[in-house]
């Protein structure tokens, strides 16, 4: 069971929240973020856990199909990916903490946010990531500003895979059995690319 004590850490850390939007959906033949998932779309729904975790919340995505939703800022390397995402949003940011949430992951909750917010500030890591037997989850992470430049210097380059940027800086790497012991699971990860990922996740929600 998780409960709410993740959302009090301490806070004296300014801190943010930034939701990716930018994918082609590609795969799912339909814009993901607007696909109903539990009785909103899953855009509604990572708003919301971004806005509990964090207070405020801007979205990475396409200015003129998000700007509805709230504060919308578009990629300064488009086509480039999820990393191009990360990039545009500490490039942004006035915060020092910066939760980024990919939009397809509908069993990330306010209070995991809040834990990985927790572990954050207390190791100082330029990146806080959760790991599960998947490998890294670098879209549902906490992200210091300094990674802007390294993200930078990989787009440029065109390396556009997170994980090898994580060669060169300070993480703090929240593992599987951390993450079993404080009442999260690999579930929680769970990401929603076909439409046969959507069917697993509604028969995962049943679970």
């Amino acid at each position: 069971m998780t409960n709410s004590k993740f959302l009090s850490n301490k806070s004296q850390v300014s801190r943010a929240g930034f939701l990716l939007a930018g994918g082609k959906s590609s795969r799912m033949g339909a814009d993901k973020a607007f696909l109903d998932f539990g009785g909103g779309t899953l855009l509604d729904r990572a708003l919301g856990v971004l806005k509990s975790a964090c207070g405020s919340v801007t979205i990475i995505g396409d200015p003129a199909k998000f700007a509805v939703a709230g504060p919308v800022i578009a990629d300064v390397f488009p086509g480039c990916g999820p990393l191009a995402g990360i990039h545009a949003a500490l490039v942004n940011s006035r915060a020092e903490l910066n939760v980024i949430l990919a939009v397809d992951m509908p069993y990330v909750s306010a209070e995991l946010v809040g834990f990985l917010l927790g572990a954050a500030e207390d190791s100082g890591a330029i990146v806080t990531v959760p790991r599960t037997r998947a490998g890294f989850q670098p879209l549902c992470a906490v992200f210091r500003r300094d990674f802007a430049a390294t993200a930078e210097q990989a787009l440029r380059e065109g390396n556009y895979k997170i994980d090898a940027t994580f060669a060169g800086v300070r993480l703090r790497i929240v593992e599987e059995l951390e993450l079993a012991a404080t009442g999260f699971s690999e579930k929680n990860f769970l990401n929603i690319n076909t439409p046969e990922d959507r069917l697993a996740a509604d028969l995962a929600s049943q679970s």
